[in-house]
């Protein structure tokens, strides 16, 4: 087995950010490296991904990029956390923009149901019932990295509809 120079980085810095596309990309524009909450930043980069590209796009084109950008990332996390020397290092944030943002598609307009979204949807992801802590622990890989946020956005997509079901 080889090992790269990337393998010897343990936590990452602007360094392996330019280093490679798939570092940028998946360390979410640089949001991974912050110290405390790197997941809410990654989180908090959707917003504005998502309000500038949906409108350029038909819901099925959006949802054509998130599939794209969802199997893209498979790909990224892995290498990203093999660099890291992390399966799944906390600083690794593309799982979250890609799920906020299909989150983001599916929630009701207006920037309440916005905020309520990325509420339910930062509590999933942190508090990861199951089954997404069965997949979190068990699912290794890239996929494993992509696979536990989705189910997380699932989470929150229910419960928003819950929610808008009990408003007259």
């Amino acid at each position: 087995m080889t090992i790269s120079r990337e393998s010897f980085y343990l936590k990452p810095d602007w360094r392996l950010l330019i280093s490679h596309p798939a570092h940028f990309f998946s360390l979410g524009f640089g949001s991974g490296l912050m110290p405390k909450g790197p997941g809410t930043a990654g989180t908090l980069v959707a917003f504005p991904l998502y309000w500038a590209l949906a409108p350029l796009m038909s819901d099925y084109l959006f949802l054509l990029f998130l599939l794209l950008a969802f199997v893209i990332g498979i790909s990224i996390c892995d290498k990203t956390g093999r660099a890291l020397g992390v399966e799944d290092h906390g600083g690794i944030v593309w799982d979250e923009i890609v799920a906020f943002m299909l989150v983001l598609f599916f929630t009701p307009e207006g920037i309440y149901w916005q905020i309520l979204a990325f509420v339910l949807f930062r509590f999933f992801d942190i508090v990861k019932p199951q089954p997404i802590k069965h997949y979190d622990e068990n699912l290794h890989g890239g996929l494993g990295v992509m696979f536990d946020d989705l189910l997380a956005a699932g989470y929150a997509l229910l419960c928003l509809a819950f929610v808008k079901s009990m408003l007259p």
